[in-house]
C-alpha cells in the first residue's frame, strides 16, 4: 500500500514485456521472440522471462497456501474416475451410431433427389427443345400456308377472296393494302421463325427443314419487292407503311432502300446525268459542272422522294432504321457522277473542282435538311454511303496543285530579283507578290475550310520564305557574292526593301490578320492569330539586318573621301605653307554621300524614325573610321618626325650647319592643325544634318585626340 501511495510499481516490468501476450490462444513462442529480439538483447529477454517464471511460481504457491483445504480435498473426491468414464462412453457410442445411420440415410435421399432433379431438368430442356421444334415446324407451315394464300388470293371489289379454307376476313381496303398487310404478317412470322431457328439451329431437324425456310424467305422477299415497287409507283402510303414494317421485321432495310433507289431515284438521276442508269453507268460528254444538276436533283427529291421520307419520319412509326437519304439518294447520285461526269471530280482543274466541291457541300446541306433532328444528321453522316460521297473529292491533291501554283509563282518572282512595282504601295514586285499570294490563300475561289490548317501553314511558309530570301541576300552582299541579287542593289534599293518589310508587317498584323481570322472562323482563331503574329515578327526581325547593310554601304561611300587625307600630308611636305586657317575639302565632302542620300527622291519611303536611325548609324561609323585613320596618320607622321629629328641632331654633332628647313613649326604640327580644323568642320556638318556632335561618343573621342596633337603657336 505504501509503495502504491508513493508511486512505486509493485510489478516493475519493462514496457516492452507484455505478460498478457502469454494468455493469447494464438500465442507463438518463436514469433514472439523474433519480434522482441530486434530491439531487446537476448540476455535481457532471458532474464525477464526467468524473473516472470519465478513470479508465477511464487503466485502458484500463494494460491495453494490460500486455498490449501480445497487443494487437499481434491484428491479425496476423485474416486472411481475410470468407471465413470466407461459408463459415459457407452451411450455416447450408441448416439454416434444412430447419427451415422441418419446421416447415411440423408445422404442417400439427397443423392436420389439430386438425380431426380437432374432428370427433371433434362426432361424440361428436352421438352423445351421439342416445343421449339414443334413451334418452328408450325411457323414454317404457317408461313408456307400464308405464302400460298398470298399467291392464290385475288382482290375483288375491295374484299380479299381466298381459294382455301384459311381465307382471311374481308378487308375494307382497295388496291394492294390487303396484300401488304398479309406480307407484314408473314414477315412477322418469319421474324419469329428466325428467332426459333437461332436457338436450335444445330439440331438435325432444323437441317431437314432448312431448304423450306430458305424458299419461304426468298418467296417473301420477292413478294415484298414487288409490293413495295407497286406502292412506290402508286404513291400508296398505306401499302408502303406495311411493306416497310415487313422489311424492318425481317431486318432487311437494305432491300427496301435498294427498291426505292431503283424505282424512284434512279430514273430521275439518269435523266439529269446523261449516259447514266442505275444498272449500266456510262460516262457522258456533258460539261463538268454540277451546280445545275444538283438543283435538279434537289427539286426531284422534294417532289418524288419526300413522301417516302415523311412516312419514315412519322411519329411512333418505328421506321427510323431506314436511311433512304444516304443509301438510296446519295448512293445513286454518287454512282451517276462517277460514271457520267468523272471530269467534275478531277482536281486537275482547280477552279472547276472547287466550284463542284462547294456545290456538293450545299447539296449535302439540303439533304441533311430532311433529317428530323441533330441525332438523325449525325446518324446520316456516320453512314458509309455519306463517307463515300465525301471521298469523291480528292482534297489533298487539290491542295497540292494550289500549293504549287501559289508557291511557284512567288518563287518565280523572287528569282527575278529586285524589280520595281508600279501602282502599288510596295516598292518591289517581290513584296507585292507576297501579299498577293497570302491573300490568295484565303480567297473564296481557292480556300477550302476542311484544309484550313494546310492553307494557314502555306501562308506562314510564304512569309518565312520571303524573310529568308532577304536575309540570304544581305549575307551574300556582305560576303561579296557577285551571283546574288543583293550585290548589285543600291542604297536606295535597300531602303525601299526596308520600307516594304515594315509595310508588310503593318498589313500582316492589321487588315490581313482580320481577313484571315474571319475566313478561319472562331474555332481556331486564337492559335491562328498567334502563328500569324509570330511570322510577322520574324519578318520584322530582318529590318535591323537591312539597316546595317544600308548604313554600311553609305558609310563606305563616305569613307572613300578619307583617301585624300594623304594629300594633306603631301601638301605640307613638298611645299612651305604657313599654318592652315581653313578646313580642307576632305571635311567638306566627307558626309556628302550621306547628305545626298537623305535628300534623294526616295524620302517618301523613309519615316522620321528611319531617317534618324540611318543618320546616327552612318555618322557613328564614318566618325569612327575617320578617328582611326587620323590616329594612324598622326602616328606615322610622329614616327617620321622623330627619325628626322635624330638625323638632324647627328648632323649637328658632326659640325654640319643647321638645316635650312629647320623651323619652330614642324610639318606635323601644321598637319595636326589642319586636322583640327577639319574635325571642327566635320562636327558642324554633323550638326547641320541633325546629329548632335557633342553627344556622339565617336566624335568626342576624335576631337580629344586632335586637340591634344595641336601645339599652341604665337
Amino acid at each position: 500500500m505504501a509503495s502504491m501511495l508513493f508511486g512505486d510499481d509493485p510489478d516493475p516490468l519493462p514496457l516492452w514485456f507484455k505478460k498478457d501476450a502469454f494468455m493469447d490462444p494464438d500465442f507463438d513462442c518463436d514469433a514472439h521472440i523474433s519480434s522482441l529480439r530486434s530491439f531487446v538483447p537476448l540476455e535481457a529477454l532471458r532474464g525477464e522471462l526467468r524473473s516472470h517464471l519465478a513470479a508465477l511460481k511464487n503466485e502458484l504457491v500463494e494460491l495453494i497456501n490460500r486455498d490449501y483445504n480445497d487443494f487437499v480435498s481434491l484428491s479425496t473426491q476423485l474416486v472411481d474416475v475410470d468407471g465413470a468414464v466407461l459408463r459415459m462412453r457407452t451411450p455416447l457410442q450408441e448416439l454416434r451410431g444412430k447419427l451415422v445411420t441418419v446421416r447415411d440415410g440423408v445422404d442417400g435421399a439427397l443423392l436420389a433427389l439430386q438425380d431426380a432433379l437432374k432428370r427433371r431438368s433434362e426432361a424440361s430442356a428436352s421438352r423445351e427443345i421439342l416445343e421449339l421444334l414443334l413451334d418452328t415446324s408450325h411457323v414454317v407451315s404457317k408461313i408456307e400456308k400464308l405464302l400460298l394464300e398470298l399467291k392464290e388470293n385475288r382482290i375483288s371489289n375491295g374484299n380479299l377472296v381466298s381459294g382455301s379454307e384459311g381465307s382471311m376476313d374481308p378487308v375494307d381496303n382497295s388496291g394492294d393494302d390487303p396484300r401488304s398487310r398479309l406480307l407484314e404478317r408473314i414477315a412477322s412470322e418469319m421474324n419469329r421463325l428466325k428467332f426459333y431457328v437461332a436457338r436450335v439451329q444445330d439440331l438435325p431437324f432444323i437441317k431437314t427443314i432448312e431448304k423450306r425456310i430458305q424458299n419461304a424467305d426468298a418467296s417473301l422477299r420477292e413478294n415484298l419487292e414487288k409490293c413495295i415497287k407497286t406502292g412506290l409507283e402508286r404513291r400508296d402510303e398505306k401499302v408502303l407503311y406495311h411493306c416497310l414494317r415487313a422489311y424492318a421485321a425481317i431486318d432487311d432495310t437494305a432491300g427496301a432502300e435498294e427498291a426505292f433507289r431503283i424505282t424512284i431515284v434512279a430514273p430521275f438521276v439518269s435523266r439529269i446525268f446523261p449516259g447514266n442508269s442505275s444498272k449500266d453507268l456510262v460516262g457522258g460528254g456533258a460539261a463538268d459542272k454540277l451546280e445545275e444538276d444538283y438543283k435538279q436533283v434537289e427539286a426531284h427529291i422534294a417532289r418524288d422522294c419526300k413522301f417516302m421520307l415523311d412516312i419514315v419520319a412519322s411519329e411512333n412509326s418505328g421506321l427510323n432504321v431506314f436511311d433512304f437519304l444516304g443509301n438510296s439518294i446519295l448512293k445513286e447520285v454518287r454512282s451517276a457522277i462517277v460514271a457520267g461526269k468523272p471530269g467534275a471530280l478531277s482536281p486537275g482543274k482547280p477552279a472547276e473542282f472547287l466550284a463542284n466541291y462547294k456545290s456538293s457541300l450545299k447539296f449535302l446541306s439540303v439533304v441533311e435538311g430532311y433529317c428530323q433532328s441533330q441525332a438523325a444528321v449525325l446518324a446520316l453522316r456516320s453512314q458509309a454511303s455519306y463517307a463515300e460521297f465525301v471521298k469523291l473529292w480528292n482534297l489533298p491533291a487539290y491542295f497540292t496543285l494550289r500549293f504549287q501554283e501559289i508557291a511557284s509563282s512567288f518563287d518565280q518572282t523572287l528569282t527575278e530579283g529586285l524589280k520595281r512595282c508600279q501602282e502599288s504601295d510596295f516598292a518591289f514586285k517581290s513584296s507585292d507578290k507576297l501579299l498577293e499570294c497570302l491573300q490568295r490563300c484565303w480567297d473564296e475561289n481557292v480556300f477550302v475550310s476542311s484544309l484550313s490548317d494546310k492553307f494557314l501553314k502555306l501562308s506562314l511558309q510564304l512569309i518565312s520564305r520571303y524573310a529568308r530570301w532577304l536575309s540570304a541576300g544581305m549575307a551574300s552582299r556582305s560576303a561579296a557574292d557577285t551571283s546574288s541579287w543583293a550585290t548589285s542593289a543600291s542604297s536606295e534599293d535597300i531602303l525601299l526593301l526596308r520600307h516594304d518589310v515594315e509595310l508588310l508587317h503593318k498589313k500582316l498584323t492589321g487588315s490581313y490578320l482580320d481577313y484571315a481570322l474571319g475566313v478561319l472562323g472562331p474555332t481556331s482563331a486564337n492559335l491562328s492569330q498567334k502563328s500569324i503574329l509570330s511570322a510577322a515578327q520574324n519578318l520584322l526581325d530582318v529590318v535591323p539586318v537591312l539597316t546595317d547593310v544600308l548604313t554600311d554601304t553609305l558609310a563606305d561611300k563616305c569613307v572613300e573621301e578619307l583617301k585624300n587625307l594623304k594629300g594633306i600630308t603631301t601638301t605640307y611636305r613638298l611645299t612651305i605653307k604657313p599654318l592652315p586657317t581653313h578646313h580642307s575639302h576632305v571635311a567638306t565632302n566627307l558626309l556628302q554621300a550621306l547628305r545626298a542620300f537623305l535628300q534623294g527622291d526616295h524620302n517618301a519611303y523613309m519615316s522620321d524614325a528611319c531617317r534618324l536611325e540611318i543618320l546616327n548609324s552612318v555618322a557613328k561609323k564614318v566618325t569612327k573610321n575617320y578617328d582611326q585613320q587620323i590616329r594612324d596618320l598622326v602616328e606615322g607622321l610622329r614616327k617620321t618626325e622623330s627619325s628626322l629629328l635624330r638625323f638632324r641632331q647627328a648632323r649637328q654633332r658632326t659640325g654640319a650647319g643647321p638645316d635650312a628647313n629647320d623651323a619652330n613649326i614642324s610639318n606635323t604640327d601644321k598637319v595636326c592643325a589642319q586636322l583640327l580644323l577639319d574635325v571642327q568642320e566635320h562636327g558642324r556638318k554633323l550638326d547641320e544634318l541633325g546629329v548632335d556632335s557633342s553627344k556622339l561618343p565617336e566624335f568626342q573621342s576624335l576631337w580629344e585626340f586632335v586637340s591634344l596633337q595641336e601645339k599652341p603657336h604665337s
